[in-house]
């Protein structure tokens, strides 16, 4: 006779089963079905909306449970087929994991989400002054923006509180490191500014994708490992680091290109100011110490992301160091659960490569303890490169294995790199080669 516990089990794998398929059971996206996923975002959105709203805790409460499964619907339950789209599969998992820590936050928060010297949700303080976001460069909006003239108020509040990361005006925002402004705040030359770098970061990453499906196996929709057992130790461990460092710039190039685009509708279209759009990084490649390049130098978009999932729970298990630790793991497991939509399994390569953020960490704090100096200087960048460049090479072969490199970012008919550079530079190599 099956016991309780057993039946128990398994109903609950059936349910979570029924949430997240396995991926021969998930649903093709097509054109027919294609809003279905999108869809299943709404109650996230009402979510947003309530957390603006005074007295809605114990509904936001009850509707959490549906809203992560909803999330969670779209993420997993519908996937893109096609092999060179596969990498999209990931892009949902990752931004499905950043909608549910939000809506966490969103129900969890008796109070609502508050921005800075409000009481109450769109109440301000009685003699609250504005007070500058962390260390965002005295950035202060002392007046609420202007809204879009066809957007509903309700609307515009929901989906500014639903999309900000790192927190500008916000409550939960304060503490976090905000690059300072390198565009010009005048609107129409801020667009301007903000149209030239996406030229510039989608230019960057076509060519440094051409160059990455030029790779045998890395660039190929099924994925490779970058480590070929074909070359010796020295030549593999170079090639290696080539496409490391290819992939890394890639990424950061990306992320800058997405940014631009986003910012150009948000202040383009919705008439948002630009003064909300700082620049999303600050030179990672100089950071002198792994506390400045992850605390200053990298994106802070995903902060609270992680705060959220691991820092909150690791620091009321154990305290400081509790949430130290438990921040890393969880930005580890964000990238990796996602990474498994992709239908190859785990790799916990990703996982560990950012546990050991941590340490690393707190390596750097007992050496300003016994020495009195911080890590810095030449010393300290070579200390960061030898952690990015090294310690995170089987993470990237990692995501590599699976497709990451394979994946189609920029259509061959959108890629200057593939219709002209690449062609030309073959052309001139076979000219040099019959001489």
């Amino acid at each position: 006779m099956v016991s309780l516990k057993h039946q128990l089990l398994w109903g609950a794998n059936e349910a979570f089963r029924t949430i997240v398929p396995e991926p021969e059971h998930r649903t093709p996206i097509t054109w027919n079905n294609a809003v279905y996923p999108l869809l299943c975002y709404a109650p996230f959105i009402f979510l947003a909306y309530l957390t603006r709203r005074p007295d809605t805790y114990l509904i936001r409460l009850l509707m959490l449970p549906s809203v992560i499964t909803s999330i969670l619907v779209a993420a997993y339950r519908f996937t893109w087929t096609i092999p060179e789209l596969n990498v999209y599969n990931w892009g949902q998992c990752l931004f499905a994991a950043v909608a549910i820590s939000k809506s966490l936050e969103f129900a969890l928060n008796k109070e609502g989400m508050l921005k800075i010297g409000e009481s109450r949700p769109g109440v301000k303080k009685g003699k609250a002054k504005d007070v500058p976001n962390g260390n965002g460069n005295g950035y202060v909006e002392s007046d609420e923006p202007a809204r879009h003239p066809f957007i509903a108020t309700w609307f515009y509040d929901a989906i500014e509180v639903a999309h900000t990361l790192r927190g500008l005006k916000w409550k939960f925002g304060q503490g976090a490191h905000v690059p300072k402004h390198t565009r010009p705040l005048e609107p129409s030359a801020f667009l301007q500014a903000t149209l030239v770098s996406f030229v510039k970061n989608y230019l960057t990453v076509d060519f440094l994708e051409a160059l990455l499906k030029l790779f045998p196996g890395v660039g190929e929709p099924l994925g490779g490992s970058m480590f070929y057992p074909e070359l010796s130790p020295i030549s593999r461990y170079v090639v290696s680091t080539i496409i490391h460092m290819l992939t890394g710039s890639a990424i950061l190039a990306g992320f800058g290109m997405v940014y631009d685009l986003i910012t150009l509708f948000a202040v383009g279209v919705m008439d948002s100011s630009p003064l909300s759009w700082p620049p999303v990084m600050e030179d990672p490649w100089t950071a002198e110490s792994m506390h400045e390049f992850w605390a200053k130098r990298w994106h802070q978009l995903l902060r609270q992301t992680f705060l959220v999932f691991g820092g909150y729970p690791g620091k009321w298990l154990a305290g400081n160091f509790g949430m130290l630790f438990g921040t890393f793991i969880a930005s580890g497991l964000f990238h990796e659960c996602a990474m498994y939509s992709m239908g190859r399994g785990f790799d916990h390569s990703a996982t560990l490569f950012f546990a050991i953020q941590g340490p690393i960490l707190i390596i750097e704090r007992l050496w300003r303890r016994f020495t009195g100096r911080r890590v810095g200087g030449w010393p300290g960048r070579l200390w960061v490169y030898f952690d990015m460049f090294i310690l995170a090479q089987p993470m990237v072969n990692a995501w590599h294995r699976r497709g990451l490199g394979g994946g189609l970012v920029i259509p061959p008919l959108l890629s200057p790199a593939r219709l002209i550079i690449l062609p030309l530079a073959k052309q001139i190599l076979q000219l040099l080669q019959q001489k």
